[in-house]
């Protein structure tokens, strides 16, 4: 089952906000919205590369999601301290 633009939203704006709270970071849920959907996107890509594919459900796209914000929250902090 595909998530369609608007569940996408959605479980980009829950997978931000999961991975700001993981990573204690201070974003809006404008913000959440956009690191979940990246997140998702990014990771998905790199997985897909070495040949994991995530399942298009929402459980395994919120995973894919948050854990691929948290990775650009903590790039962003890695390049802002250097």
């Amino acid at each position: 089952m595909e998530l369609g633009i608007l569940g996408s939203i959605i479980i980009g704006g829950l997978a931000g906000w999961i991975a700001s709270m993981i990573m204690k970071a201070d974003t809006g849920l404008f913000l959440n919205i956009i690191l979940g959907i990246v997140g998702a996107i990014v990771l998905n890509l790199i997985l897909g590369w070495i040949g994991i594919y995530a399942e298009q459900s929402w459980l395994p796209q919120l995973f894919v999601g948050a854990v691929g914000a948290a990775l650009l929250i903590w790039s962003y902090r890695a390049i802002k301290s250097s």
